[in-house]
Formats: structure tokens, C-alpha cells, sequence
């Protein structure tokens, strides 16, 4: 019994070393701009094994030189609450939670009226994850979902909080955001789609960036679709309210 207990002692002292190590590593971001994201290293990984190359596009932009037009479309657009909320958006995350519900239910029903040998589809799941807990999650943990990893989210989402200012969060966030793959951060997405620089994009080029964001893949194919157009012309309408941080 006392060797279990010290087994289970040295686990949890293990588990509680991670968390310093990372939550040392957010407050380090406070001074110094991350090279890469955990997120990042993954696609990298993923991009050489699949292609034997690693296309890649990445410029660090400083705040100031990214156009608050975009700040402005991507907080309308994935967190309308940023300024206001301590990193986890409660109420956020119950909406999205009620809605997996009824999707989840949708898709059961759906799948029971199927024809024999025909693949049942998913529920479409979708998050509540703010601004900062998208920038815990892609710049140091694994891509994997479970509980732990949610809790370790929760965990790094109030220590960025903590230490760093929202200024900095968004910044961080703007840079190391994918927007199709091997392309990461607002000055690469902007030369690649408009051909011009982070602080030069319109409202309606900036607006068809955010769409982009919750699909990259997806929507790089198709940058000109119909939805991209109608959903980002919801967001030019909605940037004149958002309140950017100092």
C-alpha cells in the first residue's frame, strides 16, 4: 500500500512539474516572441511524413503593424466578449453545449433512418473556446481530446490570463493563427491571399480572414465561396462595436 501511495505521490508531483513548466513558459511570453507552437511543430511533422516537404509560410508581425482591421473582424467573428471575460467564456460554453446536444439528437435520429450497410455521419460538434483558450491549446498542447488535456487547457487559458495583457494574448494569437496549411499568421495569410501586408487589410479582407479561421483547410479551397462572402459581410457589419484592447 505505501508503495502505491508513493507511486501515486510521484505522479502527481510529475503532473504538478508540467504545469510550473508551462505555466513558466507563458509567463517567459510576456518578453519573448515564440518561434513556433506545439500546434505548429505537429503540422510540420505531419507535412514532411505526408510529402516529403514542408511548405511554409510565417512572418512575425508586432502588434502595431497588424491592422486593427483585422483585430476587429477576428474578435467580432470568434470572441465577441474578449475584452470583457477572464479567458473561458461560461456562457459561451454552455450555448455550445446545448447545441451539441440537439446535434448530437438531430444526428441520431438521422443516422436510425438510414438505409441498411449506409455509413452513419456525425454529429457536427462545435466549440466555445475564446480567443486565449484557442492560443492555450495550439501553442502548447497536443492535439488530442480528453479530459486531461481539457483541464490542462482551462489551466494555461487562466495562467496566459494572469500574465500576460490582452494586448499581448491577441498579438500572440494573431501571429501563430493557421489560415491554411503551412500558412500561419496575419502577415503570411495577408501576402497569400491579397498580395499585401498585415497593417494594409480592408475591413472586407480582414472580415474574410476571420471566416477562415475555424476551418482553415477547408476554406482555403474555397476563399471565394458564397459563405465565406455572406458570413464575412456579417462581420464588416459588426467590427465598428468590438472594443480593442490598449
Amino acid at each position: 500500500m505505501r508503495r502505491v501511495l508513493r507511486l501515486l505521490g510521484l505522479v502527481a508531483l510529475c503532473a504538478l512539474a508540467l504545469q510550473l513548466a508551462l505555466v513558466l513558459r507563458v509567463g517567459l511570453m510576456r518578453f519573448v516572441d515564440p518561434q513556433s507552437t506545439t500546434f505548429q511543430r505537429s503540422e510540420i511533422l505531419r507535412l514532411a511524413r505526408e510529402r516529403g516537404e514542408v511548405p511554409w509560410l510565417q512572418q512575425w508581425r508586432d502588434y502595431e503593424h497588424i491592422a486593427d482591421t483585422l483585430k476587429r473582424a477576428v474578435i467580432a467573428s470568434e470572441d465577441a466578449g474578449f475584452a470583457d471575460h477572464g479567458g473561458i467564456d461560461w456562457e459561451a460554453v454552455e450555448r455550445a453545449w446545448e447545441r451539441n446536444q440537439r446535434a448530437e439528437q438531430l444526428a441520431q435520429a438521422r443516422n436510425a433512418r438510414l438505409a441498411p450497410g449506409r455509413a452513419a455521419r456525425p454529429a457536427r460538434i462545435v466549440g466555445g473556446s475564446t480567443i486565449t483558450q484557442q492560443l492555450a491549446k495550439n501553442l502548447l498542447l497536443s492535439p488530442e481530446r480528453s479530459f486531461l488535456r481539457k483541464g490542462e487547457e482551462f489551466v494555461l487559458t487562466l495562467a496566459l490570463e494572469a500574465l500576460l495583457d490582452k494586448r499581448r494574448i491577441l498579438e500572440l494569437y494573431l501571429n501563430h493563427a493557421e489560415w491554411g496549411e503551412g500558412v500561419f499568421g496575419a502577415q503570411a495569410a495577408a501576402r497569400h491571399y491579397f498580395r499585401t501586408d498585415a497593417d494594409r487589410l480592408s475591413p472586407m479582407q480582414a472580415a474574410r480572414l476571420a471566416v477562415m479561421l475555424p476551418a482553415p483547410k477547408r476554406f482555403e479551397k474555397r476563399p471565394g465561396s458564397a459563405y465565406v462572402s455572406g458570413r464575412a459581410a456579417t462581420i464588416v457589419a459588426r467590427m465598428p462595436a468590438v472594443e480593442l484592447p490598449s
